[in-house]
Order: structure tokens, then sequence, then C-alpha cells
């Protein structure tokens, strides 16, 4: 299992609660799948540097976790159906 970091920026007018369950729902889908979630943190709220979907800023959070393949395909999958995702980055860490 390799370690991977996902960082995606929310919809600036989420509440606390819908960016919580926001938190959960990714968080579900990589433990579901066997992976494991090694760090989640929440950046806030912050200015982009340029506009995304007519929004000027957005919830910043960041996730290191253990996955696999197929986790993989399904969390992508996720993150481009939620309507509350504005973008994601996703990608591999090295070996330390």
């Amino acid at each position: 299992m390799r370690t991977y970091e996902l960082v995606f920026i929310a919809q600036p007018d989420l509440d606390e609660e819908h960016l919580n369950a926001l938190n959960e729902h990714v968080q579900q889908v990589i433990t579901s799948r066997g992976g494991q979630i090694v760090k989640l943190e929440l950046m806030g709220r912050r200015k982009l540097a340029y506009p995304i979907k007519k929004r000027k800023e957005g919830h910043y959070v960041l996730i290191h976790a253990g996955m696999e393949m197929a986790t993989i395909a399904e969390l992508e999958r996720d993150l481009k159906l939620s309507e509350d995702v504005l973008r994601y980055l996703l990608f591999r860490l090295d070996e330390a």
C-alpha cells in the first residue's frame, strides 16, 4: 500500500456541518476500501489564485492516506461527481 496526498478545495459557501459531512464521506470512501488515513488537516478558507466556477475562495483540505489503486479510482470518481468540490489533486508521496 502506497501513501498518497489528496488536496481538495470545497465550495466556500458550505457551512461547518456540510464541510464535516464531505470530509467524513471522503474518509469513508478511503477506509471502506482498505485504505488508512495517516493525516487529516483542515487548512481553512483561503483565497484562490484565480477564480474557479466564479468562486474566489474555498475551503482547503489536506489528507495523507495509504491506498490501493482500486481505492484511488473510486475516490476520484466521487470527487469528480461531487458538486461541493471545486478542484482536487491526488498524487503519490515518495517513500522516505
